[in-house]
Formats: C-alpha cells, sequence, structure tokens
C-alpha cells in the first residue's frame, strides 16, 4: 500500500478526495489540515514523512482569499509559495510523487483562445503571482512534481459559487451576474477522481509524468450562464440578470478568459472528462 499526504484535507477538494478514496484501495491516505500538519514547517514535514512512510503528497492546501490577498502579501506566499517548495523538497529527499494544484489566475485573462500549458503565464493579482512562484518553485526543486492548473472549483463542500447561488436565490427575487468573465467551472468531485486516476499511473508505469497539466470539466460559459443553470436545475423563481464586472470592483481583478485547453491531461493519461452541465447536475442532486 501507497501511504498519500492530503495536506488541506478540510477544504474542498480534500473533501472530494476523502469521498473517492474507496475506489483506490492500492492508496492509505493520511489526511491533515493545518492543525496536524504546518507545511511552513520544514521540521514538520520531514517527522510527518519519515513517521509516516509517505509515499506521494497531494498539496491541497493554498491561501485562497484572492481579494484578501492583495494586502495580506506575505502570507499568500508563505503559503502558496513557500509551502510548496517545502512539499517539493521532502518528496524529492523521501522519493515520494507530488501532485500541486495550481489556478488559472496564472494567466491575465486576455487570450482569446484556451490557453495552453506552454503559454507564458502572467498573473494580475497577488494570488495568482504567489500560485506561479509555488509552482516554478516545486518543479524547480523536484522535476517529477505534477502541477494541475484548474478553474471555477465547486463542490457539495464549503462555501463556493454553486452553494452561495442556490441559498441567494431562495432568498431573493432577483440576482445580477457577470457575464464579460467566461471560463469553465470544475466540479470537485471529477477533479479528485482525476488527481487519484494520474497518481495511479504514475506508479503503474515507470516514467515521469513532471510538468503542467490543465483540467476543469469541458464546456466554456460566463458567471451569467453558470447561475442561469443553477437557476434552471433547481427551478428558483429567482431573476438572474446580466451585468458587467465593473458594477462589481473587487480588490484583485479576476481573469476575463480563463478557458483551458485540456488535450495534455487528456492524451497522457487517457482521460475523458465530463461536461460542466452534466456534473452541474451531480452536485446538486448530491446537495
Amino acid at each position: 500500500m501507497k501511504n498519500i499526504l492530503i495536506t488541506g484535507a478540510n477544504g474542498q477538494l480534500g473533501q472530494a478526495i476523502k469521498k473517492v478514496a474507496a475506489g483506490f484501495p492500492a492508496f492509505n491516505f493520511v489526511y491533515t489540515d493545518y492543525t496536524e500538519l504546518d507545511i511552513t514547517d520544514t521540521e514538520a514535514i520531514d517527522t510527518i514523512f519519515a513517521t509516516q512512510e509517505i509515499h506521494g503528497c497531494i498539496n491541497c492546501a493554498a491561501y485562497t482569499a484572492v481579494d484578501k490577498a492583495e494586502s495580506d502579501e506575505e502570507m499568500a506566499f508563505k503559503l502558496n509559495f513557500e509551502a510548496a517548495l517545502n512539499l517539493a523538497d521532502a518528496c524529492a529527499n523521501y522519493n515520494a510523487q507530488l501532485i500541486h494544484i495550481s489556478t488559472d489566475y496564472v494567466f491575465d485573462g486576455k487570450s482569446n483562445r484556451p490557453y495552453t500549458e506552454e503559454d507564458e503565464a502572467n498573473p494580475d493579482s497577488i494570488y495568482g503571482s504567489s500560485k506561479l512562484r509555488g509552482e516554478a518553485a516545486a518543479i524547480g526543486t523536484n522535476p517529477a512534481t505534477i502541477v494541475i492548473r484548474t478553474s471555477w472549483l465547486y463542490s457539495e463542500f464549503g462555501m463556493n459559487f454553486v452553494k452561495r447561488m442556490r441559498e441567494l436565490m431562495q432568498e431573493k427575487e432577483s440576482l445580477n451576474v457577470v457575464f464579460d468573465q467566461v471560463g469553465t467551472p470544475t466540479y470537485a468531485v471529477d477533479l479528485a477522481q482525476v488527481i487519484l486516476t494520474v497518481l495511479s499511473k504514475v506508479y503503474d508505469v515507470p516514467a515521469s509524468y513532471g510538468g503542467v497539466y490543465h483540467y476543469s470539466n469541458e464546456g466554456v460559459i460566463s458567471w451569467y450562464d453558470f447561475a442561469v443553470a443553477i437557476k434552471e436545475l433547481t427551478n428558483a423563481a429567482c431573476t438572474v440578470l446580466p451585468v458587467t464586472s465593473d458594477k462589481y470592483p473587487t480588490a484583485a481583478k479576476r481573469p476575463a478568459y480563463s478557458v483551458f485547453n485540456k488535450q495534455k491531461i487528456k492524451d497522457t493519461f487517457g482521460l475523458q472528462i465530463p461536461y460542466w452541465r452534466n456534473s452541474l447536475q451531480v452536485c446538486l442532486k448530491n446537495l
């Protein structure tokens, strides 16, 4: 059995991994959150790798308060850059596979075609900059590191766009939602399944898969389209109105275009990716 360390286990993705874990009996999961493991503490990381005989690590932990990061730069870089470096170093020392989760915010959103892994990153926020630096540090320290960038993550767990819209639609007669930010939602349970499938392939085949990969569900929509779909699938009476982003100014700039080209991860690992609306139906049914 491979012992797999999960950081950020109480977050959306960590809980999604718990949901699908039974389908991967070759793995014994060691679930940790900040109360069990401080990933900014190299001694604490070394101790858990040594005592638990860690064979792999999925780093779901991150500083994700996008707007707060603009005024909390030191902590954002500590969690998104330094911690990623620490985990990559430990994985290199203990010959363990690291899968590190990153974000569409590493791009500025000015493209007019889906971003490939080879496109130049150009973050437009502290959050995006800290995540990009974490990617580079992890791969630079341990070239076997697999970085999976994702976008618009949602699930049954924690608070996210789907759950918030569902609540607001029960409380309000109308909602304004931006239509000039375009991307693809990612159901965290789908992503969890993909991460564990990727990890299985890494151990099954003696080859190096290190590098950056893009993953989201299939399709392209705006946040407005996403909200309308939630309204339709929940039979909400609330009216959803499209507005431009300038109606909702934020401390951190959002990418206007966050669509990924996912051919690399599909070809490399033989994946079929669900369409966003089908996955949304599954999530809402579970809720």
